[in-house]
């Protein structure tokens, strides 16, 4: 069974840094990429970045763009967001999602969720 495990949030002023980790167990070998998504409260769930286990594709939301980075340990199936000069808006929960195959990846089909870590950016 596919587990992934958040950890890393809390509750930071704004200007700030903090790194997220998702620990991943039970993936299929040829898993094809991970993503982080995040919710703030009233508001839709949206994709912040992703990153593919075997190749050099990352993808970043325009609102994270040159602050968030998105890595990872293919042999440790662990994948981080380092988050620098974080704003109020930021605020939200933090959740990771595993792509089984390069099909849900064209479709955008996340397969398996994560419980999500709370990310809080006071002013």
């Amino acid at each position: 069974q596919v587990q992934l495990v958040e950890s890393g949030g809390g509750l930071v002023q704004a200007g700030d840094s903090l790194r997220l980790t998702c620990a991943a167990s039970g993936l299929t070998l040829h898993s094809f990429a991970m993503g982080w998504f995040r919710q703030a409260p009233g508001k839709e769930r949206e994709l912040v970045a992703v990153i593919a286990w075997r190749s050099d594709i990352t993808q970043y939301a325009d609102s994270v763009k040159g602050r968030f980075t998105i890595s990872r340990d293919n042999a440790k199936k662990t994948v981080f967001l380092q988050m620098i000069s974080l704003k109020p808006e930021d605020t939200a929960v933090y959740t990771c999602a595993a792509v089984d195959t390069y099909s849900d990846w064209l479709e955008g089909k996340y397969d398996h969720w994560g419980q999500g870590t709370q990310v809080t950016v006071s002013s």
